[in-house]
């Protein structure tokens, strides 16, 4: 598919098989809501408990040293409900990115729909269903 944007360049790809994913070819990539949908099933694809940590791999096969990730997932007590999506802890989501990621920022909505642009980890409190936007640039 091509693109009517100057200096952009459509490509498609199987984030759940990293082995076909292009290397190092993004600045910043964008995965809003999307990585708690991996491996589940819902949309075709196949079941795989790890689906999430093969997609996350793959957005950082992807992406350039140096670029941003803007990550955003459902945060809270940490669950999958049903085949629907996964709800993380945010403790899981330092986790899988400790290794190739600095965290720039933090922000989140919480159970109440209040915005808390640029928070510290420690004043997070505990959440049932909210949404957390990770900052993250790749070493």
């Amino acid at each position: 598919m091509a693109s009517n944007v100057s200096g952009m360049t459509f490509r498609q790809a199987d984030l759940m098989q990293s082995e076909s994913v292009p290397v190092n070819i993004c600045d910043s990539l964008s995965c809003l809501h999307a990585l708690e949908h991996f491996g589940l099933g819902r949309y075709g694809d196949p079941i795989d408990p790890e689906g999430h940590i093969k997609g996350l791999t793959s957005l950082t096969k992807l992406l350039k040293p140096g670029g941003t990730l803007l990550l955003s997932v459902p945060i809270g007590f940490e669950r999958v409900e049903f085949n629907g999506h996964r709800v993380f802890s945010v403790e899981t989501i330092l986790s899988l990115t400790k290794s190739d990621y600095d965290l720039i920022s933090f922000s989140y909505i919480d159970d109440n729909d209040d915005f808390h642009n640029r928070t510290k980890i420690v004043e997070v409190p505990e959440m049932t269903y909210a949404c957390g936007l990770f900052e993250l640039k790749k070493y």
